[in-house]
């Protein structure tokens, strides 16, 4: 696999089987009135490439390899020259004699050639025969210069000559491209890497040169994943859930200042991230929708490949989790007692209740300055919850407005008011029952848990109103205390499985809205503050594109409704000549692109992901 002459440390042209050019450039037009909906945006152009047949090249060449051809930029002050680079989207064979053929044609004379041609293809006959390539710039430009060893990557578009000789960038090249500079931030040394994913933090290999039985791993830098959002999207069997537990075993394995809250409303975490969740090392914690006494009742109640739908050595593993104290339950507090906030939220609304009274808006204004300046003179924040004291305090002073500023005794207003001190009793209560509870978890409790020594917390709940009640509390306090903290770190990724169901589009009303509009605002705010979101779904046509395009990297499996694919190529500039290339994908096989977690921004990587059933096999044979 190596190319003649001074270029073979860059190139390759599979021993001297492919010789192509440029044939042409055709320039992406897009009327003025076309909807982004239906258009890809990514390319400028897209290019033609004509190479020589030879029997081989069909079974070396594949979708993703990289191509570059000279562009008409002059050569940098130190002799170094430019290269456009763009990414094979499509390769066809192409025979002269069966191109000629029409279906007007006598149907024996059409079957006679047809017949013919069959044997030409073992040939090496470039004379009637021809191998086409469609590729796509990738807005890089590769600088080789003449004196060094390494080449340049340097982002921008340039125009490529046309009918200049294409040549594909070789195994090194690839993998100096997308992982040098992830490698040498996470101090990985290839020689000490394993198979397993604790010895490995690669996602998978490239889905290039596979034809040779080469296998280029694929790094990513995993703070910029979870930091800057990232999403999975996939038809039902395309090895989502497979790809997010790897994921996310990688995460944890191999930075150890990253935590995960998973959102799993299938249920089917508990056995996915099995070995993660018994491993001594990773503090974790599964929280069901109910108590669970033994392991067959955990086996029952969690969702298995199906493989594993009777695979009884799992039991093994639910029995470990169940000794050490790892799974427990979630509790809805009977007595809630109300925030600070949710007191100034009251008067907010009993504002615009009033906004036709003039006292009643004095009497407002005097107990929201009460309210203030209780919590400014206390250190109090608005996500905390009230106490006696201040109930006490409060109910004087509001009861002491409203009769001040004579607010009748029929309104709303009046009735808040001088009803505060009812939540004397509801404290009282909520107070005993989280004495009383045994083996529970309130929010609280989980918000505690999240800030002390726990890694990874699997909230397996299938009923769908109450983990979005918990997806409301917990992102919004802990956004609110990593505001008032000024606190980035340790970081936590809040991963949302079937995120149809937490993220829907905002005509969608009560606690679904309520709850895409908190993840929409933990994915606009929460990178400032080490708060990342991953967002894992097959129905993208139902989501809040808002939250969408807060994400900064995507793994695209098999999307078959075009829709799908447009709203990706739209959102996330990528072209849609790469993505129909996804329609062909077997599961575990994905398209990465990325803005800053890879080595190369913002450039589509197909993707062999590293199957996690194979991690789960093994922890299992060890049981």
């Amino acid at each position: 696999m190596k190319q003649r002459g001074e270029d073979e440390r860059f190139f390759t042209d599979f021993g001297g089987r492919f010789h192509g050019r440029l044939s042409a450039v055709v320039p992406a037009r897009r009327g003025l009135g076309e909807a982004t909906q239906t258009t890809g945006t990514a390319a400028q152009c897209r290019c033609l490439i004509k190479v020589e047949y030879h029997p081989d090249l069909m079974g070396l060449l594949e979708e993703g390899m990289l191509v570059a051809v000279k562009n008409f930029k002059p050569r940098t002050r130190e002799g170094g020259e430019r290269y456009t680079l763009m990414e094979v989207s499509r390769v066809w064979p192409i025979h002269y004699g069966l191109s000629g053929l029409s279906d007007q044609s006598y149907y024996p004379m059409q079957f006679e050639i047809i017949q013919q041609s069959e044997s030409d293809w073992r040939r090496e006959d470039s004379s009637v025969m021809m191998i086409e390539m469609t590729a796509v710039p990738i807005n890089y430009d590769l600088i080789i210069y003449p004196d060094r060893e390494e080449p340049e990557f340097r982002k921008g578009f340039s125009y490529p000559i046309p009918a200049s000789e294409a040549h594909i960038l070789n195994e090194r090249m690839i993998h100096l491209m997308y992982n040098k500079s992830i490698i040498e931030k996470l101090g990985i040394r290839m020689e000490e890497l394993t198979e397993e994913a604790r010895g490995n933090p690669r996602l998978g290999v490239i889905k290039m040169f596979e034809a040779e039985e080469s296998r280029i791993p694929l790094f990513i830098d995993f703070e910029n994943l979870v930091r800057y959002h990232f999403g999975v999207f996939a038809f039902t069997g395309g090895g989502k859930s497979n790809l997010l537990s790897n994921i996310l075993r990688r995460i944890l394995y191999h930075t150890p200042d990253i935590k995960v809250v998973l959102f799993d409303i299938s249920c089917e975490y508990p056995f996915l991230l099995l070995d993660i969740l018994t491993d001594p090392s990773i503090p974790s914690k599964v929280i069901l929708e109910n108590r669970v006494e033994s392991a067959e009742q955990l086996f029952n109640t969690t969702v298995k490949p199906r493989r594993y739908e009777d695979d009884k050595r799992a039991l093994k593993g639910y029995e470990l989790l169940l000794e050490e104290g790892r799974v427990g339950f979630y509790t809805k507090p009977r007595y809630v007692v109300p925030t600070y906030g949710d007191f100034l939220s009251q008067l907010k609304a009993q504002r615009g209740q009033s906004s036709d009274r003039p006292h009643y808006l004095d009497a407002i204004n005097v107990i929201e300055r009460a309210i203030l300046g209780y919590m400014e003179e206390h250190g109090l924040t608005e996500d905390m919850r009230v106490d006696e004291a201040f109930v006490r305090y409060i109910d004087g002073v509001a009861t002491e407005a409203v009769n001040q500023f004579r607010v009748s005794e029929k309104s709303g207003l009046y009735s808040w008011a001088t009803t505060r001190s009812s939540l004397l009793e509801v404290i009282k209560m909520s107070r005993k029952e989280k004495a009383e509870r045994r083996g529970g978890y309130s929010v609280e409790q989980i918000l505690d848990l999240l800030e002390g020594e726990e890694r990874l917390i699997c909230i397996s709940i299938a009923d769908a109103v109450t983990i979005k009640e918990l997806v409301i509390q917990l992102t919004r306090v802990m956004l609110a205390r990593r505001k008032r903290r000024f606190q980035v770190k340790p970081y936590i990724l809040f991963v949302f499985d079937e995120a149809q169901e937490f993220i829907p589009d905002m005509q969608s009303s009560g606690v679904d809205r309520r709850c895409s509009k908190q993840v929409e605002t933990l994915l606009r705010q929460g990178r400032k503050y080490g708060l990342g979101g991953c967002v894992a779904t097959q129905r993208l046509a139902y989501l809040n594109t808002n939250a969408l395009q807060q994400l900064h990297t995507y793994f695209i499996g098999t999307l078959p409704r075009p829709y799908d694919r447009s709203l990706i190529s739209s959102t996330f500039m990528i072209d849609e000549g790469i993505l129909e290339r996804t329609l062909e994908f077997a599961p575990g096989e994905w398209l990465l692109s990325s803005f800053i977690a890879t080595g190369m921004e913002n450039v589509p990587i197909f993707l062999r992901a590293d199957n996690a059933e194979d991690e789960l096999e093994a922890f299992l044979s060890r049981l």
